[in-house]
């Protein structure tokens, strides 16, 4: 008697517990917790009337049989649809990544750019100096090109900023006087998987295909007979190669 209280009362609690450490480990929406309580508590109820001779074994055995017959049964199909099933998978979530607009960052000492694949729009935020957290947006031409004197000691910088001033104040240069400088060569030796993921924007799952196809969309938007950079296309490049050259079949 004692014991079967002690279960009524232990049950839901271990039932609460389960579900909180698993909802914490997978982040888990209100909705999925609840279902998820109902089904630790319906089967901590079996376990329980089982071990008390309540239910017989069979009770749980019997659809785990049925269960694993069924499975073996149709495991050469399933083997087969699993191509077919990863392959959509894929797509669906590249299509999904594409439809909440798809965008690459490329970070250096002075900058956070942002490339968006869809438009081809770039902005970013300051990180250093005296314009720092600031949204290049929001800068005038002046505080833009106070922002590139301040990182004229960091060519990635600069020649980011450029780009940008490129693109969005085409006659910058003419009206100061500026003219291009030396555009500096994307190092592969300083390319990290994490980095090139990050300029292609794309995600630690990506295949061949979704870095094949981020780099050309990318590549439309950015490529210099586009109005683009010759930094910036040889950023993308760089990236595209390493992580096909990294990529593991």
């Amino acid at each position: 008697m004692i014991f079967r209280l002690l279960a009524l009362i232990l049950l839901p609690i271990l039932a609460y517990y389960i579900v909180r450490t698993v909802g914490q480990r997978f982040a888990l929406t209100s909705r999925q917790n609840k279902l998820l309580f109902v089904v630790v508590v319906f089967v901590l109820v079996i376990s329980t009337l089982v071990v008390l001779g309540r239910l017989p074994i069979q009770f749980i055995l019997a659809p785990i049989g049925v269960a694993a017959t069924f499975l073996l049964r149709m495991l050469p199909t399933l083997l087969r649809l699993l191509p077919m099933w990863q392959m959509l998978k894929s797509r669906t979530s590249f299509g999904a990544s594409r439809s909440q607009g798809q965008a690459s960052t490329i970070r250096t000492e002075f900058l956070a750019m942002e490339l968006d694949h869809d438009t081809g729009n770039m902005d970013g935020r300051v990180l250093k100096g005296g314009y720092a957290q600031k949204k290049l947006s929001s800068l005038s031409l002046e505080e833009l090109l106070n922002v590139l004197h301040e990182c004229s000691s960091d060519s990635d910088s600069s020649q980011v900023l450029q780009a940008y001033l490129d693109r969005n104040h085409p006659s910058w240069r003419e009206q100061t006087g500026v003219e291009a400088g030396p555009q500096a060569v994307a190092d592969d030796s300083v390319m990290t998987r994490a980095l090139a993921l990050e300029i292609l924007g794309l995600s630690e799952a990506a295949g061949k295909s979704e870095i094949v196809k981020a780099h050309r969309q990318l590549m439309q938007k950015m490529h210099p007979d586009r109005g683009g950079s010759d930094y910036l296309a040889k950023k993308i490049n760089t990236a595209k190669d390493y992580l096909l050259k990294n990529h593991s079949d």
